[in-house]
């Protein structure tokens, strides 16, 4: 679970670094706020350290709840970070609400980047899939191989566990209803759309033992196995595995996702901030990434530097081989849709 309070400083020492930012910036330091867990262990290790001691600067680590704190904090104009980490579907709703600010993409080069793995305020860190998962004890190999299978409890009995926010579950929900992968974000772009995803989840609530909030959460599941299934992130189960945990998944019908880095209004060293994203951006930072959590790195450029063994870049969901199994998720759709969609999925799980 996340832990709030924690602050982690990855304070480098280094020679100085002539930087020029703008107006505004009070001092050589940001504050960035991720997810914590294993994830935010990754990105402290691949990105926060490295570009740190690079630039000269101090970089410290908080962990924060979602996009709605950083609402709250913009609007009570009481913003303590410069640059927080979210999901693309967060940060395609934080665009249209501008609590991000634009980002300079002058500064910060996508030339490389994967596609679609940008927004006007939030550029891609790194790419993950929300993949199904399953207790090796119960199934052994077998485990299910689509999200129809993932539904079907004759076929695979036991307990389950989905997450406990929209985000990444009305998608499978239609899949597993039997509609067409290149069809799903067709179907959802109506509130009947979303309602027949909502009712197909309504058939597996029996169950549902555990409607998991973070990422950290729902590897703990599968390390103490308290649950035979689960939805979630690709990376957070290799960790778990590496730890003992007995748990495999597939990237069929997974959804190809991605975090991105964005900067808040009225952060007190924006100036600073968008030259460490621009840092972070690049091919010899992101290179670090696969290094500590299975993630795929946004900049494809890091294929190329020859960094990533092959066993590894296998792994990764951005991998060619992975990637065709994948569908890509809607950032218009979350855009349009997710204030509504979030509304009616909460009131399926309280009612």
């Amino acid at each position: 679970m996340r832990n709030n309070a924690t602050v982690i400083h990855s304070t480098v020492a280094a020679a100085a670094f002539a930087l020029t930012f703008a107006a505004g910036a009070s001092a050589q330091s940001v504050t960035v706020a991720s997810w914590g867990g294993s994830y935010q262990a990754a990105q402290s290790k691949a990105l926060f350290m490295p570009v740190a001691a690079a630039m000269g600067i101090t970089i410290n680590e908080e962990t924060y709840k979602g996009i709605g704190q950083v609402r709250t904090r913009v609007a009570a104009n009481a913003v303590p970070w410069d640059i927080i980490s979210t999901g693309s579907g967060g940060g395609a709703r934080a665009c249209v609400e501008e609590i991000l600010i634009p980002l300079d993409y002058n500064l910060i080069d996508v030339s490389n980047f994967v596609a679609d793995t940008h927004l006007p305020c939030c550029v891609g860190s790194d790419v993950f899939a929300t993949v199904m998962a399953w207790n090796t004890d119960t199934y052994g190999d077998n485990g299910p191989q689509s999200w129809a299978d993932f539904w079907d409890v004759q076929k695979f009995p036991g307990t389950r566990s989905i997450r406990g926010k929209m985000h990444g579950m009305l998608e499978p929900a239609l899949m597993a209803d039997g509609v067409a992968p290149r069809d799903v974000y067709r179907v959802l772009d109506s509130e009947a759309g979303i309602k027949r995803a909502l009712d197909k989840i309504r058939e597996l609530k029996p169950h549902v033992a555990v409607w998991w909030s973070s990422g950290a959460q729902h590897a703990q599941l599968m390390k103490d196995g308290e649950v035979d299934m689960t939805t979630g992130w690709n990376g957070r189960f290799d960790v778990a595995k590496a730890d003992g945990a007995k748990v495999a998944y597939t990237y069929n019908q997974g959804l190809q996702d991605y975090d991105c880095f964005g900067i808040p209004k009225g952060a007190p060293n924006a100036g600073l901030a968008m030259q460490v994203i621009a840092e972070m951006s690049k091919a010899e930072f992101q290179v670090n990434l696969p290094k500590y959590i299975t993630y795929g790195p946004t900049n494809a450029e890091v294929y190329q530097t020859g960094q990533v063994d092959e066993s590894v870049a296998r792994q990764l969901p951005s991998h060619p081989s992975n990637a065709r199994k994948l569908l890509p998720v809607s950032q218009e759709w979350y855009a349009k849709w997710e204030k509504i969609g979030s509304e009616m999925y909460q009131d399926m799980i309280t009612e």
